[in-house]
């Protein structure tokens, strides 16, 4: 009974971990498009803060990406 409990609430943080990648995939999909409109529109100065925005939330994505995999593993059994 304890097994299968941890298991789901392992299964249960695995999600969560998914979840918080797909928004910060999410945000930066958005900081990307808004760039990509104030460079269209020739305002660099604001494109370039959301390019940077972008970046940041790229990485954070690919942080969470990364902790999602490993509690997915570690649900799984895996190492």
């Amino acid at each position: 009974m304890i097994l299968r409990l941890v298991s789901r609430t392992e299964n249960t943080m695995a999600k969560d971990s998914h979840q918080r990648a797909a928004e910060f995939h999410e945000l930066a999909a958005h900081a990307h498009r808004s760039a990509a409109v104030h460079h269209g529109k020739e305002d660099h100065q604001t494109g370039h803060e959301h390019s940077k925005q972008a970046l940041e939330y790229a990485d954070k994505a690919f942080q969470a990406s990364e902790e999602a995999h490993r509690k997915s593993a570690k649900s799984l059994g895996q190492s």
